[in-house]
């Protein structure tokens, strides 16, 4: 199975560090990114990191994760509440897919505390801030290191 693992970033993470900083905390997008590189090389994965407001360009690079990726990473900001076709997507994926939320989202509005990617999502880090990034990397090494079953 490949080791190439892509991370994926919603709507708005591009503004990262300068939206709503007592929710989402300081670092930037960038900061996330070169941590997750940081993390990666030291457990031996390859990362490809991309970010969207545009629904399409995420199903888009799900699509092409389905050729050289062994797992997914997705942070789909507000389309985690809407997009039935991210889900759709993400089941199309046969790697194991682990869902990021900067913030418990447990915590906050009602209608945030439903996820059409929890659905399929293979495990689901909230509230661990920009920290669930690495988190989520660790949980991937695992499962990719784990012996296939037979």
């Amino acid at each position: 199975m490949s080791r190439l693992v892509t991370i994926l970033n919603g709507p708005n993470l591009n503004l990262l560090g300068k939206r709503q900083p007592q929710i989402y905390g300081h670092e930037t997008l960038a900061d996330v990114e070169t941590e997750c590189r940081k993390l990666a090389a030291t457990l031996k994965l390859g990362l490809a990191f991309h970010q969207s407001n545009r629904e399409y360009e995420l199903i888009d690079w799900i699509h092409a994760a389905r050729e050289v990726a062994g797992a997914i990473v997705i942070n789909p900001g507000a389309f985690t509440h809407t997009s039935i076709a991210i889900l759709d997507a993400l089941n199309a994926f046969d790697g194991p897919v682990i869902e990021v939320h900067i913030s418990n989202v447990h915590k906050r509005e009602e209608f945030r505390r439903h996820s059409y990617v929890s659905l399929r999502a293979d495990g689901v880090l909230a509230g661990f801030g920009t920290q669930g990034y690495g988190l989520a990397l660790q949980r991937i090494a695992r499962l990719l290191d784990a012996p296939s079953p037979r």
